[in-house]
């Protein structure tokens, strides 16, 4: 992979092409869970939208996957160029303040590409919550090139320590609310594209303890390999709200960028593999 990112996109995008016509015709790739996960998500659109949308998906699934090699090796400046970010000033104008903010956004898009270079952006630290892969080398792998823009990556179960040592210096922590809690860590539910969801509550717990303001990151794909990420105010007092408010208002941003435009999700992962308790 670190050969391959030595090569312009230019040229690992057929390679993209081909993937995409061996993983949907030759060898299917998740393919049922997918049409499955659209199927439910968009009970209003017929079989043959749903069959459009999936090899979409499908397509940029694999676009995606040479775009991440190629953050292996990819400049600041074609980062930049590539990766264009709408009001990141309302967050500058917090810094400059000497205060922190936290932010959330979904696996749409290219994300990884997106925080990397939202990392090369900001004055100041970014420190993303994650969840480690299971295999090391691939984790090792994933950590080095998420992190070569001054990108600080820390695992879900550091978040509330990684946040104490930073406390008193201007940081952003962001992160993507739309991860599927495990079995037992599945307390709340939500009405999520027309699906009972289980949803993890970390960013509301931590800006209800912390107040500070929550900024949403929307991704959009301008065309193949460049995107615009617009910085929105989720919630600038997270103490004013309600109970679940902020948890709800970010999905409810999620919902409407999926209805929009639903091919650039990550329709492959078993987002709904959990049921309620009392379901059925």
């Amino acid at each position: 992979m670190n050969f391959l990112s030595l090569l312009p996109l230019s040229l690992l995008y057929p390679l993209a092409t081909l993937g995409y016509y061996i993983i949907y015709y030759i060898y299917p790739y998740r393919k049922k869970v997918v049409h499955e996960n659209l199927s439910n998500a968009f009970p209003q659109k017929s079989e043959a939208e749903i069959v459009s949308i999936e090899k979409k998906y499908f397509r940029y699934l694999c676009n995606l996957m040479v775009e991440v090699v190629k953050m292996s090796s990819i400049s600041r400046s074609e980062l930049k160029r590539r990766v264009k970010f709408k009001n990141l000033d309302q967050i500058e104008q917090y810094f400059n303040k000497g205060e922190s903010v936290l932010a959330c956004t979904g696996h749409y898009g290219n994300w990884e590409l997106c925080m990397l270079a939202l990392g090369a952006e900001l004055s100041k630290p970014e420190y993303v919550i994650y969840k480690p892969l299971s295999n090391q080398i691939f984790d090792a792998w994933f950590y080095r090139i998420r992190t070569r823009f001054g990108n600080k990556f820390i695992p879900m179960r550091q978040t509330l320590r990684s946040l104490t040592a930073v406390k008193n210096e201007p940081t952003m922590f962001c992160f993507a609310g739309d991860q599927t809690p495990v079995g037992h860590e599945a307390h709340y539910w939500i009405d999520f594209m027309h699906q009972p969801t289980p949803v993890l509550l970390g960013l509301e717990k931590i800006a209800l303890q912390t107040n500070r303001p929550i900024f949403y990151f929307e991704a959009k794909v301008i065309k193949r390999g460049y995107y615009e990420v617009d910085c929105i105010p989720l919630c600038l007092n997270p103490k004013a709200t309600k109970e679940h408010e902020i948890t709800h208002l970010q999905f409810a941003l999620l919902e409407k960028t999926l209805n929009e435009e639903p091919a650039y999700w990550l329709w492959s992962h078993r987002r709904w593999k959990h049921k309620p308790v009392n379901a059925g």
